[in-house]
């Protein structure tokens, strides 16, 4: 059976795939772009690179990885260090677009304007997250249980509120995050924002897990559903 595992290195590969599999709205977006790597270098890349703590895969019973949760705890400054220290380094190849002409503009522009506080988010729900399962994982539980995962270990840091930003023509995404918990805030044309206040831990040093639909603990009813369409990126 698939199990969730942490983040090693030598897994970028992996992740950069399902990146690119899943980022067309859930769908591949194989040759979207004129250059596939820019999805993975925007999108998962640099979580890994700054977060490894915060980063876990699903691995197949053959040893491949199939899906992926990646993180920052503070979006401020992951922001700010993106735009400081990555984008510098690994986005000087694409030329920043004088104008959005295309969808591959609009994440280069996206890429060279990220900064800590460009977006209003993470002022109240300060960590973000990415997620992407690849086809053959949705609709098991693997988004749920990867969700779960991450908010126990941010929630274990004292964490307090989580936030992810999905494409609007992803209705699979648009339909699981509540289920999940997270509730609809108001996004920029586009997109649609979720935010999450996340659990404290209890005095025996647990956390509650993430709520389904009918009011339970995912960890009661491990068989729910996952999503049937990753976010974008």
């Amino acid at each position: 059976m698939p199990h969730i595992r942490p983040f090693r290195p030598g897994d970028e590969t992996a992740l950069a795939e399902i990146c690119l599999k899943t980022a067309d709205a859930g769908a591949d977006a194989t040759g979207v772009f004129d250059d596939d790597a820019i999805w993975a270098e925007v999108f998962v890349l640099p979580y890994v690179h700054r977060h490894p703590d915060l980063a876990f895969v699903v691995e197949t019973d053959d040893g491949r990885v199939a899906g992926y949760i990646v993180g920052t705890p503070d979006t401020n400054s992951f922001e700010d260090w993106f735009h400081d220290r990555w984008w510098p380094q690994r986005g000087a190849k694409w030329a920043e677009p004088e104008a959005e002409d295309s969808r591959q503009d609009g994440t280069l522009i996206y890429a060279y304007s990220r900064r800590g506080g460009a977006e209003p988010y993470g002022d109240e729900y300060p960590a973000h997250l990415h997620i992407d399962l690849l086809p053959e994982l949705q609709g098991q539980g693997w988004g749920r249980r990867l969700i779960e995962t991450l908010v126990d270990t941010l929630s274990a840091r004292g964490v307090t509120g989580l936030h992810l930003v999905a494409s609007s023509d992803n209705a699979g995404a648009l339909a699981f995050y509540p289920r999940v918990g997270f509730t609809a805030i108001p996004s920029h044309p586009g997109v649609q924002a979720f935010g999450m206040r996340l659990p404290r831990e209890r005095p025996d040093g647990s956390q509650p897990g993430v709520a389904s639909e009918n009011g339970r603990s995912d960890r009661a009813d491990r068989a729910g559903g996952g999503p049937s369409g990753p976010p974008a990126g």
